[in-house]
C-alpha cells in the first residue's frame, strides 16, 4: 500500500518568543521538523507534503527536496492545514501520516507500529495516544465500549468527565488518504478556538460507521509538542538521554550522562570512553577506543581508533588513529593530523595538515601549513601566515626540527631534515639538512648588569621623593 505524510509545520510559534521559525528550533542540534522528517522518511512514505506558513522560505530552504510544499497562508487550525495538502495528495489512493513539526521525540518505531495496526485491521484511521499523570492541555481520547476511538475533544472544549481522561492526542495520525480529505470537507469551526480542528475528522469518521483506533505508546515524551521554551528544554533533556542510551548499547561508555552533551547526528564507535563535561556536536564521527575529554568540545570532528583527546576544541577537524591531543588544545578547521601525532597543551592549529608521527607539544601556533613526517615544533614557534590582508602558507619537510621560540614567516619551506635554532625567524627557506640561524650574536658586557640596576633604582628614588 501507498505510503504518504503531511507535515504539519505552518504555526507561527508566538509563544517561543523568538525571531527563529518554531520548527527549526534545534534539539540536541537538529531543528525539530529534521527530526520529523528523519521519521517520515523511515516509514517509506513515497510522497512528503509539509505545510508552511510563517517562515515558509526559511522552511524550505533547510529541508530543500526533501519534500514537497504547500502554503497556509492563514492558520485556521490543523484541519485546514491539512486541507492545504489536497490539491497534492487528494487523489491518491494509500494510507497517509499526519504528523507535527514540532513533535521531535515520535520514533520511527512508534510511527511503523502505528503503521502496522493501521494497515492491518482495515482502519479509517488510527491516532497515536500517549497516557500521562498531568493531561492538562492536551486533547483527549474518548474510546468507545468496544475500544475503539469515538472523538477526540480538545481541552478548551472538554467537559468535566473528559477532562479526567488520562489518555491524550499526540497529534500523530495515519489516515486512509481518500476518507481523510472526504471527511475534512464536513468538519466546521463550531467550538470555543473558532479553527478547524483535524480532531475533528475523528467523530466524523466513526460516526460515519468507519473504524477509528488508537495505538498508545509507552513512551509519554513522545507526546510533547513544542510550543514554548520550557517544553523545548524538556525535548532537548529527552532526546539527550535518548541518544546516549542508544551509545551505551552500542558498547560505547559515557562515565557521567548527565555532565555529557552528545548531539543526533554523532556517530561513536566501540570501547571508545566518555569522560564528563564533553560536548559532541554535528556529523562528528569518533572512532573506536578514544577516550574523549573531560571537558571536551568537537564539532564536525572525525577521529580515527585509539584517539585522546582532553580539555581541547576541535572543529571541523581530522584526527589520525593514536594521535593525542591536549589538554587545551584548539584545533580550528581545516586541521587535518596523521598517526601517532601529538599536539599539546595550549597549541592552536588552523587550516593545517601534520602528517604521521609530527609533535607540536606546547605554547605554538600552526596556521596554513603543510607539515611532514616526524617533524618537531619547538614550544612556542609560530608560523607567521597573515599579512593584514592575505594568508600565506609554510611548508615543513619530513624529520625537520623547528627549535622553540621560531618564527616562520610564509611563505617559507623548511626542507626535509632540516635544523631551524631556537630563536629564529625565518624568512627564507632552509634547503634540505641544513641549519639555520637568524637571531643576533650574544655579547656580554662584564659587570653592565650592575650600573642597569643602579641607574633604574636612582630613577625611582628621584620620581618617589618628588611625590
Amino acid at each position: 500500500m501507498k505510503k504518504m505524510a503531511i507535515v504539519l509545520a505552518a504555526g507561527q510559534g508566538k509563544r517561543m518568543k523568538s525571531k527563529l521559525y518554531k520548527v527549526l528550533h534545534p534539539v540536541c542540534g537538529k531543528p525539530m521538523v529534521g527530526h520529523v522528517m528523519d521519521v517520515v522518511e523511515a516509514s517509506a512514505c513515497e510522497r512528503t507534503v509539509v505545510i508552511v506558513g510563517h517562515g515558509a522560505e526559511a522552511v524550505q530552504s533547510y529541508l530543500g527536496e526533501r519534500a514537497e510544499y504547500a502554503l497556509q497562508a492563514q492558520q485556521q487550525g490543523t484541519g485546514h492545514a491539512v486541507l492545504q495538502a489536497e490539491p497534492l495528495l487528494g487523489a491518491e489512493e494509500g494510507t497517509t501520516i499526519v504528523i507535527c513539526g514540532d513533535t521531535p521525540l515520535v520514533t520511527a518505531a512508534t510511527v511503523q507500529a502505528m503503521l502496522t495496526i493501521h494497515e492491518t485491521s482495515g482502519a479509517a484511521a488510527t491516532v497515536l495516544t500517549a497516557e500521562l499523570g498531568d493531561p492538562t492541555g492536551y486533547g483527549r481520547v474518548i474510546r468507545g465500549s468496544d475500544d475503539g476511538v469515538q472523538r477526540i475533544v480538545e481541552q478548551k472544549d472538554c467537559t468535566p468527565a473528559e477532562g479526567a481522561v488520562k489518555e491524550i492526542n499526540t497529534g500523530t495520525y495515519c489516515f486512509d488518504n481518500k476518507k481523510l480529505f472526504q471527511a475534512l470537507a464536513q468538519v466546521t469551526n463550531e467550538n470555543a478556538q473558532g479553527e478547524y480542528y483535524l480532531t475533528d475528522v475523528i467523530g466524523i469518521l466513526q460516526r460515519g460507521g468507519e473504524r477509528v483506533l488508537a495505538h498508545c505508546t509507552g513512551d509519554e515524551a513522545e507526546a510533547i509538542g513544542v510550543n514554548d521554551r520550557i517544553a523545548l528544554s524538556e525535548a532537548e533533556r529527552f532526546m539527550k538521554e535518548r541518544i546516549i542510551r542508544g551509545h551505551l548499547v552500542n558498547g560505547v561508555t559515557v562515565i557521567d550522562p548527565s555532565s555529557t552533551y552528545i548531539e543526533a547526528g554523532v556517530t561513536i564507535g566501540a570501547d571508545t570512553v566518555i569522560y564528563p563535561g564533553t560536548l559532541l556536536r554535528g556529523n562528528t564521527v569518533i572512532g573506536e577506543d578514544n577516550i574523549i575529554g573531560p571537558q571536551s568540545d568537537l564539532t564536525d570532528t572525525v577521529t580515527g581508533n585509539g584517539v585522546c583527546i582532553k580539555h581541547s576544541v576541535t572543529d571541523r577537524s581530522e584526527v589520525g588513529d593514536e594521535t593525542t591531543v591536549g589538554p587545551y588544545a584548539n584545533l580550528r578547521p581545516g586541521t587535518k593530523l596523521g598517526r601517532k601525532c601529538k599536539v599539546g597543551d595550549f597549541v592552536e592549529l588552523k587550516n593545517a595538515v601534520l602528517d604521521d608521527g609530527s609533535k607540536v607539544s606546547h605554547l605554538s601556533y600552526v596556521g596554513d601549513a603543510k607539515v611532514g613526517k616526524d617533524v618537531n615544533i619547538g614550544c612556542g614557534a609560530i608560523t607567521v601566515n597573515y599579512d593584514g590582508y592575505n594568508k600565506a602558507v609554510t611548508e615543513i619537510g619530513d624529520g625537520a626540527f623547528v627549535g622553540s621560540n621560531v618564527n616562520l614567516i610564509a611563505p617559507v619551506r623548511i626542507g626535509d631534515g632540516a635544523y631551524v635554532v631556537a630563536g629564529s625567524t625565518i624568512t627564507q627557506d632552509v634547503p634540505e639538512n641544513d641549519l639555520a640561524i637568524a637571531r643576533e650574536r650574544q655579547v656580554n658586557k662584564p659587570g653592565y648588569a650592575a650600573k642597569i640596576r643602579n641607574r633604574a633604582k636612582l630613577k625611582k628614588e628621584k620620581k618617589d621623593s618628588s611625590s
